[in-house]
């Protein structure tokens, strides 16, 4: 049992990771932005701990406090020239946004390591610590989706002209998207830099920006548990297809277009839009007998 236990831990740890980046990702896609500068956000906060602790000795905890309003920063600045990008047009935008990030970490080699990434990082962050930040975010991702917040976020992923005049302000609950999106982003990313030992820019490239979107199109964008759902299935996907070997990225591919052409909403969330059409459906059935009986008697 101890063996199994420790055959899958590392698989569990890249888990509680995963989910952690589906939620920075989740954040802006909840408030109907199209960014994918999570990855640009995580890249950011990983090498700024990896660097303060390893090189500047600070405490861990007060590094991963900085990678978090490294990134908060980031994310109000980055919303400022977005503003009036919708669509595509943001996706294009936060794509460069994490080609310079990644460009940057290659360039300055004697700070970053360059191609040859920054190693030698002291493991600090165990499976009970990614746990509990877990934990933490989910709490704090229900919280917000429960909040004035979520619900701004909802109506403008919806309809923004709806959501205008409603007297919601387009530009304000994007800006807090982003801000809190590099905050979950920068945080999870000084974790991963604190378990893996050593980081390199191309950990932040473009297979990054697949997996987070990934885990919100196979779980579902709007629900907390969807992302979950989302990450477990890329987490345990690799294992299963594993006889694939060679094949697996072909495998991975059509799974996300069977999902996108038959599951819009993801798994989990395509499942609560069902029940609760089910539910509706059982109520109208149970209304008009009720309504043919009283008209009857």
């Amino acid at each position: 049992m101890m063996n199994l236990i420790y055959t899958y831990q590392p698989l569990f740890d890249y888990f509680l990771l995963a989910v952690g980046f589906a939620y920075s990702q989740q954040m802006v896609l909840r408030a109907g932005v199209f960014s994918i500068g999570s990855a640009g956000f995580a890249c950011i906060g990983a090498y700024a701990v990896g660097i303060l602790v390893k090189n500047q000795g600070v405490h861990p905890l007060l590094a991963l406090l900085l990678a978090v309003l490294i990134g908060c920063v980031g994310g109000f600045l980055l919303s400022i020239p977005l503003a009036r990008l919708r669509g595509v047009f943001q996706a294009i935008a936060t794509l460069a946004f994490v080609q310079i990030v990644v460009s940057l970490c290659l360039y300055f080699d004697d700070l970053t390591g360059g191609p040859q990434g920054f190693n030698n990082i002291p493991k600090l962050v165990q499976t009970w610590h990614l746990l509990l930040a877990v934990a933490v975010t989910i709490y704090f991702m229900y919280v917000i989706s429960r909040s004035s917040i979520g619900r701004a976020f909802d109506a403008l992923r919806q309809d923004e002209t709806v959501g205008a005049t409603l007297g919601i302000s387009i530009r304000k609950y994007h800006m807090i998207a982003f801000v809190l999106s590099g905050a979950l982003a920068g945080f999870f990313g000084g974790m991963q830099s604190l378990y893996t030992y050593s980081i390199e820019p191309e950990m932040f490239g473009f297979a990054f920006l697949v997996a987070a979107l990934t885990y919100i199109i196979l779980g579902g964008r709007g629900t907390v548990t969807g992302p979950i759902i989302g990450a477990a299935i890329m987490s345990v996907l690799p294992e299963l297809a594993r006889p694939l070997a060679d094949n697996r990225q072909f495998f991975q591919g059509a799974l996300m277009m069977v999902m996108v052409a038959f599951m819009p909403h993801g798994v989990f969330d395509g499942l609560v839009l069902y029940l609760r059409k089910r539910r509706a459906a059982a109520r109208d059935k149970t209304f008009k007998e009720g309504g043919h009986g009283s008209t009857g008697s």
